[in-house]
């Protein structure tokens, strides 16, 4: 038989982050590895969708999602980040972040363009670049802090540059980029006339009173940036697949286009779902939400540091990335099957975030996860340290 795969096939591999929840789901562990966000999602989304199902509203919406949630999003991002929005011509609903991000790598990168990424990345961008044919180049940033260096950065540039992707709150690190941090990417993607795709979709997800902000506010940056968002985090409602991507009307008919190609659209009664909750809840409630976070954080990151798994403690999004060079292996996919069969807590092997070795003594834990299971994964990863973690596990 002559039939075969593709050799599309080698470009995208099966993700760590599900390879991590498989083996997790084997020996019935504690799963803090993908970011599934298993919370309770907010009454006003789950009653609308519910609603709308019972209502009839079962059918296509348009391809670029209904108009109840293009407005509410509009007015969100008036109201949170001084954006004139068009519902009607600058926002795309897709199926999640990760479809308006495809989406968007379809309609504004040819083959072969480079993409600037920093490490650690999460690995769908890279992934996502790789599926459309995208080459990514990749600038690090450095703990504690994940600054990063301008020469560094532009020595990344090349004649094939088309665009820069800034992950802000990020994952896996949790780096919540400055404002004096975007003045330089600012200035750096006007120089060189680059496109900016932001994922913001962690950005109530934050602590400390660190500030947010959306590259698309900045000067001179809206005709340039593609802002990608969702609320799968924020409503913990990830399997919804409801994103979205807001920019100039441009680049909004053409990522729409391919939207409509590759997803048709996202599902219609859980975008009434999604528009109610985005339309009822104010900043009372995500602030509230930071502040549960903010104390999941807490409670993760000190457990690590008691069992000698130093955390780079995340300004945002609900991640932690942990040193665990103290753990036997030779690489952080052996680290983290060590952790996992000593305890029973599953994490991400940090060479899921790296394209070199520097994520092979880092592991991540997701920390959206009920109180009571993150003091059963805190419980484990201590016992690890007293010699008694099988018996916890």
């Amino acid at each position: 038989m002559s039939l075969k795969l593709s050799s599309r096939h080698e470009w995208v591999r099966k993700s760590e982050l599900r390879a991590m929840s498989v083996e997790c789901e084997k020996v019935g562990g504690v799963n803090l590895s993908q970011g599934v966000c298993d919370l309770a999602v907010p009454a006003p989304v789950v009653e609308a969708a519910k609603a709308a199902i019972d209502d009839g509203h079962n059918s296509y919406s348009r391809h670029d999602g209904t108009r109840a949630l293009r407005e509410a999003l509009a007015a969100k991002y008036q109201r949170r980040a001084g954006l004139d929005v068009d519902p009607e011509t600058n926002i795309v609903v897709s199926s999640g972040a990760t479809g308006a991000l495809y989406s968007t790598c379809l309609a504004l990168l040819e083959p072969g363009d480079e993409v600037i990424l920093f490490e650690p990345y999460y690995s769908y961008h890279e992934s996502t670049l790789i599926a459309t044919e995208a080459v990514p180049v990749f600038v690090p940033t450095n703990p504690p802090d994940w600054s990063f260096s301008m020469a560094t950065l532009e020595a990344a540039v090349s004649d094939r540059t088309r665009a820069i992707i800034l992950n802000t709150p990020s994952n896996p690190s949790g780096k919540v980029w400055t404002r004096d941090e975007l003045n330089l990417i600012a200035d750096f993607c006007q120089r060189h006339d680059l496109f900016v795709f932001t994922d913001e979709i962690y950005e109530h997800f934050i602590f400390d009173d660190v500030e947010h902000i959306s590259v698309a506010s900045m000067e001179d940056m809206w005709e340039r940036t593609i802002t990608i968002s969702g609320l799968s985090k924020t409503f913990s409602i990830t399997g919804w697949r409801i994103g979205y991507a807001i920019c100039d009307a441009r680049w909004a008919e053409a990522i729409g286009n391919f939207s409509d190609l590759v997803y048709v659209c996202a599902p219609t009664p859980l975008q009434v779902g999604a528009a109610a909750g985005v339309a009822a809840l104010d900043d009372e409630y995500f602030d509230k939400l930071a502040a549960k976070y903010r104390r999941k954080r807490e409670l993760l990151c000190d457990a690590l540091n008691e069992a000698g798994l130093t955390p780079w403690v995340p300004q945002g999004a609900y991640y932690v990335l942990a040193d665990v060079s103290a753990l036997p292996g030779n690489n952080s996919k052996e680290r983290a099957m060590h952790l996992l069969r000593e305890t029973g807590v599953a994490s991400v092997p940090g060479e899921s975030f790296y394209k070199g070795k520097e994520g092979d003594t880092i592991v991540r834990f997701c920390f959206a996860k009920e109180d009571d299971v993150i003091e059963d994964a805190c419980r484990r990863l201590l016992a690890m340290k007293s010699g008694k973690a099988r018996a916890a596990g």
